[in-house]
């Protein structure tokens, strides 16, 4: 039986970083030089592989992990797709979270499922606008590039395994890896795991 869709979930490549170390959130933070690196090294990956649709956040760090393998097609952004909002907690390193927000910071990590910053999102929100939106995409059938974020990842992957979102963190994400998902008449099924963009990927559609 043909799939509906095969889906490559990318995380975008690797970014700028401060040091130390704040957090993002949805702050438009760019491609660093090995962000752009892997973003190309995607591209050469699915050189010879045919792609019915390619998407992404509209943040600058996924738009631009995906415009190799577009190499001047167009790409759909897809707002719903961005990574989880902080709040006020983005630019702040966790010192900072923890000082300005007495107790804040151990709430979050002891409830990722719901907790959110002030200002923010929980996983939990950003489940339930991601993942209508993957299935939208799905919807169209053949195989799909999605490129968002590490946190979206993670939460739809939970949706996807039927994973308690208290477990996301279990889920490795690394920049510019990616995940292979079949939808099929039968439901979702994980293909690849957190795959480096290098390839290869198990891209079959049966």
């Amino acid at each position: 039986m043909t799939a509906n869709a095969a889906i490559i979930l990318a995380r975008h490549g690797q970014v700028i970083q401060n040091s130390p170390r704040r957090f993002i959130g949805q702050r438009d933070v760019p491609l660093d030089k090995v962000g752009r690196l892997q973003a190309e090294t995607l591209a050469q990956a699915l050189a010879n592989t045919h792609l019915d649709g390619i998407w992404a956040s509209d943040l600058s760090r996924a738009m631009d992990t995906a415009k190799p393998t577009a190499a001047g097609r167009e790409i759909t952004t897809v707002p719903e797709l961005r990574e989880i909002c902080l709040g006020d907690w983005e630019g702040l390193t966790s010192d900072e979270v923890r000082a300005r927000f007495p107790g804040e910071y151990e709430r979050r990590g002891a409830d990722f499922a719901e907790y959110r910053p002030v200002g923010g999102e929980s996983f939990r929100d950003v489940q339930k606008r991601a993942l209508p939106a993957l299935e939208r995409i799905a919807d169209l059938r053949g195989r799909h590039l999605v490129v968002a974020h590490g946190g979206v990842n993670r939460a739809l992957l939970c949706a996807i395994l039927g994973l308690p979102l208290a477990q996301l963190m279990r889920l490795e994400q690394d920049y510019c890896h990616v995940n292979v998902l079949l939808r099929a008449a039968s439901g979702w099924r994980l293909l690849g795991l957190n795959i480096p963009p290098c390839g290869p990927f198990p891209l079959s559609l049966r």
